[in-house]
């Protein structure tokens, strides 16, 4: 079979018009689906490459999406955004679009960095992350209407953009009703200081359920510290587990929080999960490998992430049509960090 070094050959090949054949290459919906998958194949079979300038030129578009990479904590060796990452890379390489990470530095503007992404032209869309509860991002990319999709949300309800979240407060919720049940009275919540909604949501589920019970016996110790203050997260760690009246269960908003805090209690002689119980959020790799292993929600990070790279590709193929929002329920994965409440 003959190589197709051009697409003028590609499409001879398949008797449609160049128009055509580029069109379908760059998934305009104007294209029937059969039409755009006959295009693919032949593409592949034939080993045609396309030129991704032309593909600009004639489509209007770039070709790239893109994604801010923190700097500020440990990047992609941050286990959450290597999956995160990944995922994202994986959806878009299937549609053949490439994925621009385009690095904050440490004492860089998350939001400075993003209005010059966007001012450069190089994207046709951002896939936003670590979503605030007033996120000035969120407002600069709909002033300026470019596409984009959040994984999380804002604290504003009902706001026109297009999301993808897990559902951190109902989990908490049932994460309190399970412990409650086993018996633990003495609470504790281990959290981080940034303004991320989607911390807020996990402390109100956890808060909730609290209330809820009426029962004066409870107690709830809740400290927090920078996401990434490796110092200041051991003061929090310490603050949870020294002094009176130590929680006999704690959630933690992540889970590389729970992972320290399990290797600081064990550290100091308490047994996890005989002395303290821990329930962790994200179901991070190395959860599944501690011991013992960490009981935690599994948030589905790969596939959340390629689920928004669809869902961006759709918005930036109708950047009219009405917003697309998907709340998950996170799995609760049952392993040997929880259990009974130690005897008073």
């Amino acid at each position: 079979m003959p190589k197709a070094n051009s697409l003028s050959d590609l499409a001879r090949h398949l008797g449609l018009s160049p128009a055509t054949v580029s069109r379908a290459l760059a998934q305009h919906e104007a294209i029937a689906k059969s039409t755009r998958e006959r295009v693919a194949e032949a593409a592949r079979e034939l080993g045609y490459v396309p030129n991704r300038a032309a593909q600009a030129l004639a489509s209007g578009r770039s070709g790239y999406v893109g994604f801010l990479l923190p700097m500020g904590g440990r990047g992609l060796a941050d286990p959450f955004l290597g999956e995160f990452v990944s995922g994202l890379t994986e959806g878009f390489a299937a549609k053949g679009v490439e994925l621009l990470l385009s690095a904050v530095p440490r004492d860089g503007s998350d939001l400075r960095h993003l209005e010059n992404l966007v001012t450069s032209g190089r994207v046709d869309g951002i896939v936003l992350s670590r979503i605030e509860v007033d996120d000035p991002r969120v407002h600069l990319l709909r002033d300026r209407k470019v596409p984009f999709v959040a994984h999380g949300r804002t604290g504003a309800e009902g706001a026109a953009y297009s999301w993808l979240d897990t559902d951190g407060e109902t989990a908490f919720a049932e994460a309190f009703d399970l412990l409650h049940g086993l018996g633990h009275r003495r609470f504790g919540i281990l959290s981080i200081d940034e303004p991320l909604t989607f911390r807020h949501r996990r402390e109100a589920g956890l808060r909730s359920a609290f209330d809820a019970k009426g029962d004066p016996s409870l107690s709830l110790r809740h400290v927090s510290c920078g996401r990434y203050d490796a110092e200041g997260r051991a003061r929090a760690i310490a603050a949870m587990l020294d002094g009176d009246d130590r929680p006999t269960a704690v959630l933690a908003v992540a889970d590389g929080l729970a992972l320290d805090l399990i290797a600081a209690a064990q550290a100091r002689g308490l047994d996890v999960p005989g002395d303290l119980s821990v329930i962790g959020y994200d179901n991070i790799p190395s959860a599944a490998r501690v011991t013992p292993g960490l009981t935690t929600f599994d948030a589905s990070i790969a596939a959340s992430a390629t689920a928004l790279a669809e869902m961006l590709l759709a918005r930036i193929a109708a950047p009219d049509a009405p917003h697309e929002t998907r709340l998950l329920k996170p799995q609760l994965v049952l392993r040997q960090s929880h259990g009974t409440a130690p005897a008073a």
